[in-house]
């Protein structure tokens, strides 16, 4: 496509140089990327200056490059733009031919629940008999079909890649996961979404927005910025229902214990289910049986079963494509592993999700509950301690482990966890090896008891000094537990 063309209506545009005609066969945001015909797009990161490379991105093949000032060293067209991030939306957009136009964008925002959320949605949309497109911290897909696993929310050039994907295939619909930390970085710029979704907001992300109420600020663009022409929110998260309030767009709210628009009665919990009365407003209630645990999903549900209204689909499928979920990868995932004790699987990393998921188990545990948890390097240093202090609390045995310790010293993050755990009267270890540190865990569980594995979900890596490492929990506890059946074996024998 013509560099011309891609830039045409070019909100950021402020001035060009060199030949707007040449041609472009690829985007690039990585200069030591081979792009042969490619654009590369400059612009001032976190850590980084792309513009400082722009010069190895001409020599690896970039013809045209997209800047925030000038480069007078790089003999190639450039166009001058007031912001590269938002530009690069824009640009992305159009090179793969603008395919968020052509299906219904929803997107799912909050703290907590934005994938399970998503997941239920997908299912509710695909059992109404409409083709649909996910992308989110699991990975992009259309139908089953895997297509890239990226961040929550991907770079402008890999979301619009995927876009393209799911329209080319005839998706009707995308249901994606809106980070803030896209919102922040214009990720979106220029994408509207059919419908979107504040599920809650609780400490999250504080080493990258600061302050709960810059992140909230940012969550709440999503709202206010046109980004969205129809929305849901919880009612009974104060801080959103007050975000929220007076929002000047069609709006449906949900919730349990507030006035709602679409709310749940008639809770029960079950071992490995929760059932409710999904109502609407002058409407006939409808019973819902999920196959998860934990009151959370009842939020995660009506979450899900809002937008499905807004976009117009029936109850009676809103109820059959709930009850289809079984399990999301990586959230309150029970492993099956024939073992008189059950392993949980959860994604949670901040102090309210660890406490939401041990409180859960919590209720359908005979026996002893033992968690594996530690906390993320590089991230908000303020929630150690209170993880920590979690875990004592509700757990009747803690490991304390490593989780993507990145470039700090994992024992100091520990240290952190450790000091919130003494504040209550937990039994707990330190084993800074994960791997070590579920083999102890699985040793020690009985008949009745559950180990919950919290923290990394579904990833398959460990983020060790700027290396990602292979660690797939799933795979490691199988191995852990094959391992001790034949140690057992051989001691019996």
């Amino acid at each position: 496509m013509r560099l011309d063309r891609m830039i045409a209506g070019l909100p950021y545009l402020m001035d060009t140089s060199g030949d707007m005609g040449v041609e472009i066969q690829r985007l690039c945001m990585n200069s030591r990327d081979e792009a042969p015909e490619g654009l590369f797009f400059c612009f001032k990161g976190i850590r980084s200056d792309a513009h400082f490379f722009a010069d190895q991105a001409v020599r690896n093949g970039c013809v045209a490059l997209i800047v925030e000032r000038f480069l007078t060293d790089v003999r190639v067209p450039q166009v001058l733009v007031s912001n590269g991030r938002a530009a690069m939306a824009r640009v992305s957009a159009a090179f793969y031919g603008h395919p968020a136009e052509q299906m219904k964008i929803v997107g799912i925002t909050g703290t907590k629940g934005k994938t399970t959320t998503s997941y239920m949605l997908k299912s509710i949309l695909e059992t109404a008999g409409h083709k649909c497109g996910l992308i989110g911290t699991t990975g992009s897909y259309i139908g089953d079909k895997l297509l890239s696993s990226n961040l929550t929310t991907p770079d402008p050039i890999d979301l619009n890649r995927d876009l393209r994907s799911m329209a080319d295939e005839g998706a009707e619909y995308v249901v994606m996961e809106v980070s803030a930390h896209a919102l922040d970085m214009h990720r979106l710029d220029g994408l509207e979404f059919e419908a979107g979704v504040f599920t809650n907001l609780s400490r999250d992300h504080l080493d990258y927005f600061g302050d709960m109420e810059s992140y909230l600020a940012v969550k709440k663009r999503f709202f206010t910025d046109g980004y969205v022409k129809n929305t849901a929110y919880n009612a009974d998260d104060e801080a959103v229902a007050h975000a929220l309030q007076g929002i000047k767009m069609p709006n449906m709210t949900f919730g349990i214990c507030q006035e709602s628009d679409v709310f749940a009665r008639d809770i029960e919990v079950h071992d490995d289910s929760v059932s409710m009365m999904l109502c609407l407003r002058d409407i006939q209630p409808v019973p819902v049986v999920l196959n998860m645990v934990g009151v959370f999903n009842i939020y995660n549900a009506i979450a899900a079963a809002s937008l499905a209204m807004i976009l117009g689909i029936s109850l009676e499928y809103i109820k059959e494509g709930l009850e289809a979920i079984k399990t999301v990868p990586g959230r309150v995932e029970l492993l099956q592993t024939q073992t008189p004790f059950k392993v949980i699987l959860d994604y949670s990393h901040s102090t309210n999700a660890l406490e939401n998921i041990l409180q859960t188990v919590r209720l359908f545990t005979k026996g002893k509950v033992i968690v594996v948890f530690g906390c993320g390097g590089g991230r908000d240093r303020g929630k150690r301690p209170d993880m920590g202090e979690r875990g004592g609390r509700l757990a009747d045995y803690c490991v304390l482990t490593s989780d993507n310790p990145r470039m700090e010293d994992p024992m100091d993050i520990l240290k952190a966890v450790e000091e919130g755990i003494k504040r209550t009267q937990g039994k707990y270890i330190v084993i800074e090896n994960r791997k070590d540190a579920i083999k102890h865990a699985l040793l020690e569980a009985e008949e009745n008891d559950t180990v919950v594995l919290a923290g990394k979900g579904d990833e398959t890596y460990q983020d060790i000094m700027g290396v990602k490492y292979p660690f797939n929990e799933k795979e490691i506890v199988i191995d852990i537990l094959t391992e001790m059946k034949k140690a057992f074996e051989g001691v019996r024998v």
